[in-house]
């Protein structure tokens, strides 16, 4: 699968896949129909009237497509009297049955649902953290033991003129898959592929496909590379997007944001699920902001006619030389723009993480505290903290005019000394012709860092084409990247910078970044935007991670309360990552990556893992969060707050 030179979408122009149209029920999903938002009902099925109700409200806010969990056979039967009274009610919304392990709970819920989503890992298929070795004849025959299961399924789909969600997960990939191809992108490929030659081979292809992970850099490698091998096949399914237990709050929405949001950049995705620890209703106006910016859009910037110098597919941060703390292995900087201001103060800076201390005349850094602030022409007049540089006209700096507009220095203050003195040469993502001038300089100019700036209208096709040029060229100068935000809401603020950003993160492109948005957003959200974009990508890590799924009907406790109560306790962690999963479905492995783990066994009941071992089982709920923070003691991870 070896795609390295060349990308499966359009680089230069926003071009959406053209995939085949499956219908769901009367929906149709891929060719040229819109963009579907789907989403996940969190009652238990059986609880007919509360799941009526939610999936009520999960219509009247714009869900196109209503998913139910089915763990058995009984679940799978009353989506029937669900089905029934939505219907009478004047809802004919599709309905999906979600099926983990149970291939005959997936026979019944076709006989009333409009599609029915499986899990390669899990549908016939072994899932125990075990790593075996198979000869291609027993490879085989647990593929054929595959298809003599499916086999009653597909023919159920095929009489009731069902769809199917063959839908991979990351965390939850089989055992044998597992032992030959690892954890990877190009395993969850192989997962579903597998699915889809077989029921190809049973002349059934109503499919439609996901790749999820809760890590949106894996999550956009397997959806690439799934697009990569159909193309090569000749049949394009449509795409069902989304990042696994992304979260709730601003995280969750930026991670999705990064995940999906890059994905439909790329021209990518037919139906969106956004999977956020909130109520199902509230996934769906997130979900919309993200499809709407892609209606209508026509968006081209100058093409090339070169191999692409890097693989899309795979991850690999973009080599570049030192200058300072910026660049080659530093984690990207954060700037902040406040070259809106005629005056600052200390008092300013605290949004950007430095606090002063009048009376004892000193400055205390917090964990999120930006590396640079770009003051333009603006005069400071009082000493700042070491670790904090500035970046202002170069006018500004020292009268004289200079080639390219900004100067930054570490110490500059009342003094004006020229300490560490470094070149950030500004330029327009779309000005290409410019970049054999700043390859003349860089010669001599050992203290340059580009400041990229690209326009609303190209949003990322300007600054990817800008670092496919740099890269073609060879030019190993570190380069900050810069969009600007006007008129957007608080929401499309976070989805809109996330995707924006995150994309060439994710790609391994980008030393650092600065959000111009003063006139929408505070300092403080601009600031806590920057870096949760940062800790998404798994770029720079600032804040405790939490993993955690969305809830659904095979969740055993509150999800939302009880992350909201881990979060209280343990968000001091910088670094840590806390897995918080209802159920063991895909629990232990979506969190595989995880520090610690809290996974609900039973009701009433947790279990606590380190990394994918299962350390205390069973304990009672009541117990549980004082039980993780021993065992994050035990383990000499612990900090007190």
């Amino acid at each position: 699968m070896d795609t390295s030179t060349t990308y499966c979408y359009s680089l230069t122009e926003y071009k959406r896949l053209e995939t085949v149209e499956v219908m769901v029920g009367s929906v149709g999903v891929g060719g040229t129909s819109p963009i579907r938002l789907q989403s996940m009902t969190t009652t238990d099925t059986m609880d007919t009237a509360d799941s009526v109700e939610q999936a009520i409200r999960m219509i009247d806010a714009g869900c196109e497509i209503v998913r139910f969990t089915a763990p058995s056979i009984k679940e799978a039967e009353n989506l029937h009297v669900i089905r029934h009274i939505l219907n009478d009610l004047g809802y004919n919304t599709p309905l999906v049955a979600d099926i983990h392990f149970t291939p005959n709970a997936a026979e019944v819920a076709a006989e009333y649902v409009e599609k029915v989503r499986i899990n390669p890992g899990n549908y016939a298929d072994k899932k125990r953290f075990q790593k075996l070795e198979y000869t291609e004849a027993e490879y085989q025959e647990i593929l054929d033991g595959i298809r003599e299961k499916l086999v009653p399924f597909i023919d159920k789909c095929k009489a009731h003129k069902r769809s199917i969600r063959i839908g991979t997960n990351h965390g939850s990939l089989s055992d044998r898959i597992m032992s030959k191809y690892g954890d990877t992108p190009k395993g969850m490929v192989v997962s579903a592929l597998e699915f889809v030659d077989l029921c190809e081979s049973l002349d059934f292809e109503d499919i439609i496909i996901s790749m999820k992970s809760s890590n949106p850099i894996v999550m956009v490698q397997a959806y690439r590379l799934l697009v990569a091998k159909m193309i090569e096949r000749g049949k394009v399914y449509p795409l069902h997007l989304g990042v696994t237990e992304a979260g709730e709050g601003e995280d969750g929405r930026i991670k999705s944001a990064i995940g999906i949001g890059s994905l439909l950049e790329d021209g990518l995705g037919d139906t969106i699920r956004v999977s956020l620890t909130e109520e199902p209703e509230e996934e769906i106006p997130v979900a919309r902001m993200l499809a709407e910016r892609y209606e209508n859009r026509t968006i081209k910037v100058p093409g090339f006619d070169y191999p692409l110098p890097y693989n899309p597919y795979d991850y690999n941060r973009r080599k570049t030389r030192e200058v300072r703390n910026i660049g080659k292995d530093n984690v990207p900087v954060v700037v902040a723009d406040l070259s809106h201001l005629n005056e600052i103060k200390p008092a300013h800076l605290y949004a950007y993480g430095y606090v002063y201390h009048v009376n004892e005349d000193k400055w205390t850094i917090k964990e999120q505290a930006v590396d640079y602030i770009y003051v333009a022409k603006t005069a400071i007049n009082f000493e700042l903290p070491g670790t904090l540089g500035v970046i202002c006209n170069a006018s500004a700096y020292d009268g004289q005019p200079q080639t390219f507009p900004v100067h930054s220095s570490s110490n500059y203050g009342p003094d004006k000394k020229k300490h560490e003195t470094l070149n950030f040469i500004e330029v327009n993502a779309l000005d290409l012709d410019k970049i054999s001038e700043i390859k003349n300089v860089l010669k001599t100019d050992k203290t340059a860092v580009l400041f990229v700036h690209a326009q609303a209208e190209n949003t990322i096709y300007g600054m990817r084409r800008f670092f496919i040029e740099l890269m073609h060229q060879e030019i190993d100068v570190p380069v900050i990247m810069n969009y600007h935000y006007h008129q957007i809401n608080h929401e499309q603020f976070l989805l809109f910078s996330s995707t924006d950003f995150g994309s060439h993160l994710i790609d391994g492109k980008g030393d650092g970044l600065m959000i111009s948005a003063h006139s929408i957003e505070s300092p403080v959200q601009i600031t806590s935007t920057a870096f949760g974009i940062l800790q998404a990508t798994r770029t720079r890590i600032s804040k405790t991670e939490y993993i955690s799924c969305p809830s659904c009907g095979r969740t055993l406790f509150d999800l939302q309360e009880t992350t909201a109560l881990i979060r209280s306790k343990t968000n001091h962690l910088k670094g840590l990552k806390i897995g918080i999963m209802g159920c063991i479905v895909n629990g232990p492995g979506e969190m595989a990556d995880a520090d610690y783990g809290y996974v609900g066994s039973g009701k009433g009941k947790i279990n606590l893992y380190k990394e994918k071992e299962v350390i205390k089982r069973n304990i009672p709920t009541e117990k549980a969060l004082d039980e993780l923070i021993q065992l994050i003691k035990d383990n000499g991870d612990w900090i007190d707050a």
